[in-house]
């Protein structure tokens, strides 16, 4: 005939008479005549926040003694978000709107409100504890309704609120609400940063299929003018680089091409730093890295080289031939008019057949030798 229940310590309970709320029972052991089994209970940890918020209404309504007995009371308007505490740790963070109620006696509970009309920055102090989630002993529910931006050294932050720029964020870190608007925050390096523009097939003026490789040296000279005129500066960059490169290559013949790269270098320069004045970027430096020809064009350029190597050869070699002529007939006229002359010619050709022989018998002495050795060559 007697229904015994029993509320833990750290539990609040509700009494239901066939199915329907009866009356808050607080930690305990209770005894209830029920006869026809009529009696049943429901716990909640005393510790969370009330979840049947339908017994909350109700004795919102009826009985608002009752319910400000046992419930601390968290409602936000459609313009305040919130930070909620438990024993003065952030535990959740609360959307425009939200309600909540949590039991009293066993938590110490608190609750701040943010007016969102007075601005999107989240303060200071909250963005730095919540920046690394991860670390902390206990999580934080609802971090999804923040935008938490760290921009690391030598980084600006470019703050958009829905769609439009505002203003650059310094190394460190911020927090932004995100209810009632769109907001992003793009990281932006401000030292020097490089540019490959690879793989670009492009036809020379007279037609010759060439593809290049180009590298670029750019940094950021006003990052907050960049992002106001264009909405992606490196995109632009590297649109505007193929272009300075097809101006240059197309309108120069593939002999000029190959003569002086450098050629390129100074055009294609030339023709980004026109078109990007007046948008905060700054190309330091641009060069051509390689020029890959056809396989065909690489044979005709290899014959065309041998060719003239070998004209070059020829003419070095007629070159040679008639000053060793010309010197030939010097030496003739010299010995026609110098008997001495004549003399020591024909001792040094004595000697270089002497060279070549082993041994040699001399009869009549040397002055027969000689004059049989010009007999011969008359002969």
């Amino acid at each position: 005939m007697l229904k015994r229940f029993v509320v833990k310590k750290d539990e609040r309970g509700a009494l239901l008479r066939e199915a329907d709320f009866e009356r808050i029972l607080k930690s305990g052991r209770y005894r209830f005549f029920d006869p026809f089994g009529r009696l049943s209970l429901v716990t909640w940890k005393a510790d969370a926040p009330m979840t049947d918020l339908g017994i909350v209404d109700y004795l919102l309504q009826h009985e608002p003694a009752v319910a400000a007995e046992h419930f601390e009371r968290m409602e936000l308007t459609e313009d305040q978000a919130g930070l909620r505490y438990e024993n003065d740790v952030l535990v959740e963070i609360l959307p425009p709107a939200a309600r909540r109620f949590v039991w009293k006696g066993v938590v110490r509970h608190r609750l701040e409100t943010v007016d969102l009309r007075a601005g999107y920055a989240v303060a200071p102090e909250v963005a730095a504890h919540l920046v690394q989630p991860a670390l902390r002993g206990r999580a934080v529910m609802g971090l999804g309704y923040l935008l938490l931006a760290q921009v690391p050294a030598y980084h600006v932050g470019v703050l958009k609120v829905d769609g439009k720029v505002q203003r650059l964020m310094p190394a460190g870190v911020e927090g932004f609400w995100r209810f009632n608007r769109d907001i992003q925050v793009e990281l932006v390096d401000t030292r020097l940063q490089n540019m490959e523009v690879s793989g670009q097939e492009i036809l020379s003026r007279d037609k010759v299929g060439l593809r290049l490789n180009l590298a670029a040296t750019w940094r950021y000279t006003d990052v907050l003018l960049a992002y106001e005129k264009l909405s992606k500066p490196a995109d632009h960059l590297y649109r505007e680089l193929q272009f300075g490169l097809r101006a240059a290559v197309g309108t120069r013949a593939i002999d000029e091409l190959l003569e002086n790269k450098q050629t390129i270098d100074e055009v294609v320069g030339d023709y980004v730093a026109r078109k990007l004045d007046g948008f905060g970027i700054e190309v330091s430096s641009v060069g051509v890295k390689d020029i890959v020809l056809p396989g065909e064009m690489k044979n005709i350029l290899a014959q065309v080289v041998e060719a003239e190597k070998s004209a070059e050869a020829n003419v070095i070699r007629r070159r040679e031939e008639t000053a060793a002529t010309r010197s030939l007939l010097n030496t003739a006229k010299v010995m026609e008019d110098n008997p001495t002359a004549l003399r020591l010619k024909e001792l040094e050709t004595l000697e270089r057949v002497a060279e070549r022989i082993d041994r040699i018998s001399v009869f009549g002495g040397l002055d027969q030798v000689l004059s049989g050795l010009v007999s011969i060559k008359n002969a």
